[in-house]
């Protein structure tokens, strides 16, 4: 097994990707917790898993929350971080509210720093590793959805910067990049009616089923976060279904 004996925290495990991403890890033995504002939904996901879990609801806008999860998962120490709460809001530019605009910051990119700051210390220790959450979103620009999009491009950077800054401590950093993905967060999103589809799916994925599902990304961590990739950091990685292509 990929991180038996191995200690994970993985963010956003209420739903989506990061249920799939606590089974699997679950799976190939690591000790589990598991965080989300939303705790009903960490219930339904301990249910599925290999091994029971700690379970810690969090406020991703709240640091001390953020700062708190971390010190739960680390109590026997930390070798991963998985951040994959994410929040996506939808609006023209023109009419998008700066109070959303904030919102979306908050849960996407500055929850993320919090935890990965909280996380370094034990991560230090362990020689463990970090794998974000960014988005194809972080690679181009997508129209009605510029705070998302400014999101994720800052958690590339964020990813990108620490992992320069922590490899001669032995912490890997690096980042998957979904592209169109079913979760409850892309097919529950309301969606304007007046905006501009066609320019909207200009960069629609090339394969003839191109959508994720949350488990194709959850393979992924899983590969990122053991010693397989352990000379992998500072790099995104694109799963999209050829999205970004051309």
């Amino acid at each position: 097994m990929m991180f038996e004996g191995k200690n994970a925290l993985i963010t956003g495990a209420a739903s989506g990707i990061g249920r799939a991403t606590a089974i699997r890890f679950a799976a190939e033995g690591a000790r589990v917790t598991i965080g989300d504002k939303n705790a009903a939904g960490l219930e339904e996901t301990a249910a599925m898993m290999a091994s029971t879990p700690v379970i810690q609801p969090f406020d991703a806008v709240d640091a001390e929350s953020c700062r708190q999860l971390v010190a739960v998962a680390a109590k026997d120490g930390l070798d991963v971080l998985c951040n994959i709460s994410g929040v996506l809001k939808w609006g023209r530019s023109e009419d998008f509210s700066l109070d959303d605009f904030d919102l979306v910051m908050a849960v996407n990119t500055r929850s993320v720093f919090a935890l990965c700051q909280a996380a370094l210390p034990h991560l230090v220790e362990t020689r463990g590793n970090i794998v974000n959450t960014a988005s194809a979103a972080a690679l181009q620009g997508v129209p009605y959805t510029t705070a998302y999009v400014a999101s994720k491009h800052a958690v590339a950077g964020i990813t990108k910067s620490l992992a320069v800054e922590f490899a001669s401590r032995g912490v890997r950093v690096n980042a998957i990049c979904p592209g169109q993905v079913n979760t409850p967060m892309t097919q529950q999103t309301a969606i304007p009616e007046d905006i501009d589809w066609a320019l909207v799916m200009r960069n629609a994925p090339k394969l003839l089923d191109g959508s994720c599902e949350p488990e194709d990304i959850a393979e992924l961590f899983a590969f990122l976060a053991s010693d397989k990739a352990r000379k992998i950091t500072g790099s995104l990685f694109s799963i999209d279904g050829g999205q970004l292509a051309g």
